[in-house]
């Protein structure tokens, strides 16, 4: 006697689990344009490295001999795999069955896939494509009771935002308890044309008969991309997958852990010519801040997170000699680098990530100050400018700021925590003050402007005056700034500051954490 027959049941009951909801709904799925949940996992990973748990998890039907005859297979497909080499913890929703609805699910594969990467300390990534929640109306039905609701397992959802990188992809029509699986994470994407997120879809809302609106208007990538909902918006799954991979190679698998260094391929010693007038001499023009960045980290190393929001201010991973750090920037071409409200959200956010993962901040400065005027107001950009100062107060990793233009005002202050040790250079074309000379005149010199014969005169002497003083060198020698350097310099500067910085990363659980 052997144990094959037991054997032989096991292999098809896994086989009646791969049938997922049956061959016509597969087909239904793929015609949206969407790959079924087991071909995500396989595409996300790294060949042959997915190791399922609880793959026989399902609702049988049985005869009355107590042989099963068919196998409804749970809606969550999850278990352990590897990306470039290193474990993680995947979970994917299955739209075949039921839609992803949580009716059809058994809730416990959820819960099980977050502490496994919790107490294993691994990366998590969601293949989010269901509602997730409490189902729907029939499970008055088929339940014969109703419940009171509650989020299975939401305390090892938000104790992995302190404790392993958390990715989640929205990859279909979402709501619910799986909308909020999506934003709470570390990173999120959405695919154009084929993800949407909502906290309950247009037939629920169009039910209430104030308004009528479809997938796209209602929860389209366009919206969440652009409001700050999801970090970022994708063309297709399949660079979804891509930008997973690469946000994850930049970080440790758990804060027991430090940021993994990149075999250096780039010359830590590089002197970028463009530097030297990438930042015009007229003030008011524009320039492109992130070829600025790609000529100071390793050359192509740059990835931006969140670049459709809070467009003012750049936020994104990147590399010296090796090394993974966080880059923040300014972009002149949106509110002239100035902090709004969304930008502040943004950076704050970001700050705590590199806070929880122990990434060092290289921070190229040109930020004339908050937002100002009636929308800005009502928007409430101090309170969240405030929440940003508070992040970068409250970071214990390593911070390299460049002043590369303008630093104004309470925002502009925000460039470093100024009670700490200031590692900080300035190129010349740097300027700073209480507010710029635009509109700083007009308020400080009002009285004189309104008596004099010919303002126009006037004010033109005045800010000839005050430029003479602005000069960057006349703050230099009395040391309210340390280093003037030539611009062409950054990048070996920045690489030595990475080497300096790798070994002062501290291990374990930040002060401070990310909130969704």
């Amino acid at each position: 006697m052997t144990w094959e027959p037991e054997l032989d049941e096991l292999a098809r009951r896994r086989a009646l689990a791969h049938e997922m909801g049956g061959p016509e709904k597969v087909r239904r799925h793929r015609d949206l344009g969407k790959l079924p949940v087991r071909e995500r996992i396989a595409e996300l990973l790294d060949p042959g490295s997915f190791h399922e748990v609880g793959g026989l998890t399902g609702r049988g039907t049985y005869d009355d001999g107590g042989e099963l005859t068919a196998l409804t297979p749970a809606n969550f497909v999850m278990g352990r795999g590897r990306v470039n080499g290193r474990p993680v913890v995947v979970g994917g929703d299955d739209f075949t069955v039921r839609g992803g609805a949580a009716d059809a699910s058994i809730f416990q594969k959820q819960v099980h896939a977050e502490r496994m990467a919790h107490d294993l300390g691994l990366p998590i990534v969601r293949l989010v494509d269901g509602s997730g929640g409490g189902g729907s109306v029939k499970t008055l039905e088929t339940e014969r009771r109703a419940f009171v609701p509650f989020n299975p397992g939401w305390e090892w959802v938000v104790a992995n935002l302190s404790r392993v990188p958390v990715v989640s992809l929205c990859l279909g029509s979402v709501a619910g308890l799986g909308a909020a699986r999506v934003v709470t994470s570390h990173y999120s994407m959405m695919v154009k044309g084929t993800s949407h997120l909502f906290v309950a879809g247009p037939v629920v809302v169009n039910q209430l008969g104030t308004e009528t609106v479809d997938k796209e208007t209602l929860g389209g990538s366009g919206i969440h991309t652009r409001n700050g909902t999801v970090d970022d918006e994708v063309a297709t799954e399949a660079e979804a997958f891509a930008r997973a991979r690469a946000f994850l190679s930049y970080l440790p698998s758990s804060v027991d852990e430090l940021p993994p260094r990149a075999e250096p391929l780039d010359d830590p010693e590089r002197r970028e010519p463009s530097l030297i007038d990438a930042i015009p001499r007229e003030r008011r023009k524009v320039y492109k801040v992130r070829s600025i960045i790609d000529a100071v980290v390793d050359q192509e190393s740059f990835l931006e997170l969140g670049r459709n929001w809070g467009r003012s201010a750049v936020t994104g991973l990147a590399r010296l000699d090796g090394w993974p750090v966080a880059v923040l920037g300014n972009d002149p071409y949106h509110y002239a680098g100035g902090w709004t409200a969304d930008a502040s959200r943004k950076v704050e956010r970001f700050v705590d990530l590199a806070e929880t993962f122990r990434l060092p901040v290289v921070h190229l400065v040109d930020n004339p100050g908050f937002l100002i005027g009636t929308a800005s107001e009502q928007a409430g950009t101090i309170r969240h400018g405030a929440r940003t100062l508070a992040a970068v107060y409250q970071a214990t990793v390593p911070w390299c700021s460049v002043l590369i233009r303008k630093v104004y005002g309470v925002a502009g202050a925000a460039h470093q925590d100024a009670s700490r040790f200031s590692y900080r250079f300035a190129w010349p074309s740097g300027e700073w003050g209480s507010l710029p000379l635009e509109g700083g005149i007009e308020a400080a010199y009002r009285a004189q402007l309104e008596a004099a014969e010919n303002p126009t005169a006037l004010r033109a002497e005045i800010e000839a005056r005050l430029a003479r003083a602005r000069n960057p060198f006349k703050t230099a020698e009395a040391f309210m700034i340390e280093e003037i350097i030539d611009p062409r310099d950054t990048r070996p500067l920045l690489c030595e500051f990475a080497n300096l910085a790798a070994p002062r990363r501290a291990r374990g659980a930040a002060r401070s954490t990310v909130r969704p």
